[in-house]
């Protein structure tokens, strides 16, 4: 009896052992994922990838696990490893991006060349890639370890019980599946919220305890034991600095990718938030740059070039603009020129209400210079009386504008690129077309749409869905804003006249604006010669079709060296 409530015992903490690991194995899955989505900027398919990679070691490590002569030593061992290399990938993997790309400009240092020629090819070129790429050999090496748990507990089972048990694998695969989707939700619920760092530490540290539990439990089956007592000692020594420091030491890894002093940093639950600034002189004052994920989104240099062509010839073209529908643009920048305008009521419709936290009261958050320069550069629009803010997806939000029967005058997108999945439902046509309901008869729509010149298919896509949605003309037109090169905008009318027809019948802009003309606008809507020669070949984004996403992602592969990268 006394044997049998000990079996028990062990099998209770076999089984639960292993459905913790299998949620920490999950959780290591997503947090290389999560990172390295971030670090490449392929967010799909790099979660995809790395998912499947894992999958593939852990089926290697189950066949290398056999190789293990004792399996209560190797599993202590396996747990050891395991915590290190969850607590440590991701520091790692941003060490060796911040000294690849910050190495060329130390050694210009030393050798005085000017930026034009800091060695950036070759071998340096080799190296930048093949750190980019090391979250793939980190999740490899990680899964690989993570497949030896399962054939460990199920040999140690039986030699416990001293036989072959007919229901092992079921009992542990059970219990796998169980503490997986466990784990899956702690990610989804609580990790994906705080510091990448922190949840990678919490993840190693349950690792860790396992490791400890069974050492104390089977004290008496393992050898080494001092050794081994000492690193989980010496480790959690490290998993508990990662903890308190980790953040800290990966924000300064990622600051030296950034050509400006980083300022302010700070994770909202969609996105990283970064801002630096570039001193230019007493006169000049200071240029602040506004980063997502590592992507510029403005410059305050010249971000008023990319708003007044996205805000002017919208409202100029338009019959009224007493209502209007902003959708993004939770920076607030739009908004400022909109309501220039003078609107008698704006709807502003973004996703990530910390974002737009930030940008309505910065001082509550940003340092004190920094806060005033924001507050300055969007003249504080997201708090003026007139202004609703709608915190929600737009895509889901737009069926709640339509179910209450609202029309606006003029509708302005000013979304991310389609760099994303999940954005890319925001540049279908059935988007278009339930926008288009909401848009008065002689109102005007107008589009961000990517660079005609760094992403040309992924732009004429944008402007034949729009086209494709059903409305009256649909136009594009573009300028270059030095710190994006050159950008392109999409605007349609929904009946009437062309946007370019009413821009033309104007002597001036109804409301004159400090920089933008009027003949600026139009001229903008000339292309080079055979620009859109090819346009039938480019897809139309259906919903689910993710042409747009994909003609986005290849453009920036293209842009980044990443589709010839084995040539170089």
């Amino acid at each position: 009896m006394i044997i049998e409530r000990n079996r028990l015992w062990d099998d209770t903490l076999l089984i639960l052992t292993m459905a913790v690991l299998a949620g920490c194995g999950l959780i290591y899955e997503y947090l290389l994922s999560h990172y390295a989505g971030r670090v490449l900027g392929i967010m799909e398919s790099t979660i995809y990838a790395m998912i499947g990679l894992m999958i593939v070691a852990m089926g290697l490590g189950a066949f290398a696990a056999r190789k293990i002569q004792c399996a209560f030593n190797g599993f202590v061992w396996l747990e050891l490893t395991i915590a290190f290399l969850g607590s440590s990938s991701i520091l790692i993997i941003g060490g060796l991006i911040a000294i690849t790309q910050t190495f060329p400009e130390i050694l210009g240092s030393m050798f005085n060349l000017p930026p034009d020629a800091y060695p950036r090819g070759g071998i340096f070129k080799q190296l930048s890639f093949l750190a980019f790429n090391s979250p793939y050999f980190f999740g490899l090496i990680l899964g690989f370890f993570i497949g030896m748990e399962i054939p460990l507990i199920a040999r140690i089972r039986e030699e416990i019980h001293q036989k072959h048990l007919k229901n092992n694998l079921g009992t542990i695969y059970g219990a796998d599946y169980i503490g997986a989707g466990i784990g899956a939700a702690i990610w989804v619920v609580f990790l994906l919220s705080i510091d990448i760092s922190k949840a990678s530490a919490l993840t190693a540290a349950l690792n860790l305890t396992a490791g400890v539990i069974f050492i104390l439990y089977y004290w008496q089956r393992l050898t080494w034991r001092k050794t081994l007592i000492t690193a989980h000692g010496v480790l959690l020594v490290m998993i508990m600095a990662i903890y308190h420091y980790g953040n800290g030491w990966l924000s300064q890894m990622s600051n030296l990718l950034y050509l400006d002093k980083v300022v302010y940093s700070d994770k909202t639950r969609f996105q990283q938030l970064t801002f630096t600034k570039r001193n230019m002189g007493p006169k000049s004052g200071n240029i602040i740059n506004f980063y997502l994920n590592g992507r510029l989104q403005f410059s305050s240099s010249d971000e008023f070039i990319y708003h007044s062509y996205l805000v002017n010839p919208v409202l100029a073209g338009s019959a009224r603009h007493d209502n209007i529908l902003i959708i993004g643009g939770g920076d607030g920048l739009a908004l400022r020129d909109v309501l220039q305008w003078q609107p008698k009521h704006v709807t502003l419709v973004d996703l990530d209400t910390e974002l737009m936290q930030l940008f309505k009261k910065p001082h509550e958050k940003l340092p004190h210079s920094l806060a005033n320069e924001i507050e300055t550069l969007n003249a504080a629009s997201l708090r003026d009386e007139r202004v609703n803010i709608i915190s929600a997806d737009a895509f889901i939000a737009i069926d709640t504008l339509l179910q209450s029967q609202q029309t606006f005058d003029a509708i302005i997108v000013d979304l991310p690129d389609p760099s994303h999945p999940d954005l890319n439902k925001l540049y279908s046509v059935n988007f278009y077309a339930r926008l288009k309901q909401l848009l008065a008869g002689d109102g005007l729509i107008g589009i961000q749409s990517a660079s005609p010149y760094h992403a040309k298919n992924a732009f004429i896509a944008i402007g034949k869905t729009v086209q494709a949605a059903g409305y009256s003309s649909v136009q594009q037109y573009h300028d270059n804003v030095p710190s994006f090169g050159e950008w392109g905008w999409t605007i349609a009318s929904k009946i009437g006249t062309s946007p370019l027809t009413r821009l033309k019948s104007m002597e001036e802009f109804p409301t004159p604006h400090h920089w933008l003309t009027l003949p600026m606008t139009i001229n903008a809507f000339e292309f080079s010669k055979g620009f859109y020669e090819d346009s039938d070949s480019v897809p139309v984004n259906y919903l689910g079709s993710h042409a747009i996403y994909q003609l986005h992602q290849k453009a920036w592969q293209d842009q980044q060296g990443l589709n010839n990268a084995h040539l170089q």
